[in-house]
């Protein structure tokens, strides 16, 4: 989703947003969606639709739906802005958002908080969708929201510097080490760079590194910090030693999305770690590394790593006074037809499993088996009421350890005492 790291620019328009649940009620008789309110005519908000494919989706929603016509509400794009102004209104109990598009890693915040309803699983066809999808719309062990659009990075590489060196794309940290040491400066290009700028996307680019090796960041949905392990420490070890070592190169410290895929689009990276959007805009005509780019699964210690879930999620505000037409709205949303439209015209990634296979969209879209591979092997971020809280943690602390100010182990140290306090502040 485009507010979160999770995508770029063009990529990250997303938008919708919606939930219910057709008069059906949850686990142990607990009221669902549906339960709260009927039919009539619902608002969408949303961060900005950036491609513009959204509206001509809910156009044809509303042409057979006259009574229950869908109103697009855009709130500005950066994700800051958009949770502010949507919690502004859960917070004081407004109903004037029926549905929400949220981004994956709020659906814990707004579930605890009581703001989202619960959904009914059996209303929606998550048995078609990718499977690590449906957890980041889980919370409680009930399903909070449903998802929409998902995401997973993966690792670009210059194809013709490898070919030149006899090399394949690095299926290990030790490999991409030493070709980032060794084969990127010999062609007069840095080796490496994810996003390491304190926002989201280092709390992004750490949690893929520790959960890669085996580790977490938080257990039992927030309420346990689980960050001191050695999975964890061999994580920081070598995001920190790449930066010392130089094949990090300092000026990813200051890196978020755009940044970094314009350094590699420009031709100054051999590797890059980032989202999906990436792959047609480095490849496009104008591009100055068009058709010298390809993409696998990130690596990981001993093999393919495991990346964080992005995407977007969607969900019904508790208040909202017309939930069984949401419930019917999130349905169309999902449906196999729209998620084709959310890919061919949204340029999002679907969370429709069938979608990544069919040859025709292989065609024109070939890094989706790749993604998919992404995808199936990703997590969601930490699960957490304070989520932002987290994260804003993990940003701090380790771009302090990334400017080699502070050790491994007073790196650990600092994350789980500071997380220790945003754990028992619940």
């Amino acid at each position: 989703m485009r507010w979160t790291h999770a995508a770029g620019r063009t990529l990250l328009v997303t938008a919708l947003l919606v939930a219910g649940q057709a008069g059906a009620r949850g686990p142990g008789g607990a009221p669902t969606a549906a339960d709260g309110g009927g039919r009539g005519p619902i608002t969408l908000v949303t961060g900005g639709d950036l491609t513009s494919y959204l509206r001509g989706v809910l156009d044809g929603w509303n042409r057979k739906h006259p009574a229950e016509k869908v109103t697009l509400i855009e709130l500005p794009d950066a994700a800051d802005e958009v949770r502010a102004q949507m919690v502004s209104g859960l917070r004081s109990g407004s109903d004037r958002f029926d549905v929400l598009n949220i981004d994956v890693a709020w659906t814990s915040e707004f579930a605890a908080a009581g703001w989202i309803s619960p959904l009914n699983a059996d209303r929606f066809p998550l048995d078609r969708f990718l499977p690590p999808v449906v957890d980041t719309a889980t919370f409680g062990g009930r399903l909070r929201a449903v998802p929409y659009v998902t995401n997973a990075a993966l690792l670009y590489y210059r194809k013709d510097v490898l070919a030149q060196e006899h090399e394949k794309p690095p299926r290990t940290w030790a490999e991409l080490r030493r070709l980032a040491r060794t084969a990127a400066p010999a062609h007069g290009l840095d080796g490496y760079a994810g996003q390491f700028l304190p926002y989201e996307g280092l709390t992004t680019n750490v949690t893929e590194a520790v959960q890669s090796a085996g580790g977490t960041i938080l257990g039992d949905e927030g309420a346990k910090v689980t960050v001191d392990s050695a999975a964890t420490r061999r994580a920081l070890d070598f995001l920190t030693g790449g930066v010392r070592d130089g094949w990090i190169p300092e000026e990813a410290l200051r890196y978020k999305e755009e940044e970094s895929r314009r350094a590699f689009q420009n031709g100054r990276l051999l590797f890059l770690r980032n989202w999906p959007y990436v792959y047609s805009l480095a490849n496009a005509p104008s591009s100055p590394v068009a058709g010298k780019v390809g993409a696998v699964p990130l690596p990981g210690p001993d093999g393919p790593g495991s990346g964080v879930l992005g995407g977007s999620n969607l969900a019904v505000n508790a208040q909202s006074r017309h939930q069984k037409s949401a419930t019917d709205l999130i349905a169309y949303l999902t449906s196999e037809a729209v998620q084709r439209r959310v890919l061919t015209e949204g340029a999002l990634p679907p969370v429709w499993a069938d979608l990544y296979t069919d040859p025709a969209l292989v065609r024109k879209y070939p890094y989706l088996p790749t993604l998919r591979k992404g995808v199936l092997a990703a997590k969601p971020r930490p699960k957490s009421p304070r989520y932002d809280q987290v994260s804003l943690t993990v940003q701090a602390v380790v771009h302090d350890a990334l400017a080699q100010r502070q050790s491994t182990e007073q790196t650990v140290t600092r994350l789980r005492r500071e997380l220790g306090d945003v754990v028992r502040t619940d």
